[in-house]
């Protein structure tokens, strides 16, 4: 039953990043256009060129507000991620702590290390 819900999850996530994929792509341009900025206006020398940067960082900044929906797709995608590591993990199996002399706890305790 778990695989079926983390199957269903997968598909809602899927189409949640398919619809948003615009938006997504548009937020990691304008984040590379302010990286850009940021980045050229540290190593400008002149006024100018600084001043050309702020301005195309600006640009990139407000470009990404605009793409705000694409953080919906990358928190779509990283739970896609999450569901993919969860697919293949196994149930935590009870562990017996106490040491017992009832024949049928100790039957148990055998036959769950011959299904290992």
């Amino acid at each position: 039953m778990r695989k079926v819900w983390l199957t269903l999850l997968g598909i809602v996530i899927g189409f949640t990043v398919v619809s948003l994929f615009g938006p997504l792509t548009g937020l990691l341009i304008s984040a590379a256009v302010l990286y850009a900025g940021i980045h050229f206006y540290l190593k400008a020398r002149s006024t100018f060129a600084k001043v050309v940067w702020v301005i195309v960082g600006i640009i990139g900044l407000t470009s990404g507000i605009s793409n705000i929906p694409g953080l919906v797709a990358l928190v779509a995608v990283a739970g896609g991620y999450f569901i993919y590591k969860k697919w293949n993990q196994k149930e935590a199996q009870p562990v017996f702590t106490q040491k017992s002399d009832d024949p049928f706890t100790n039957f148990e305790k055998q036959w769950n290390e011959l299904q290992k």
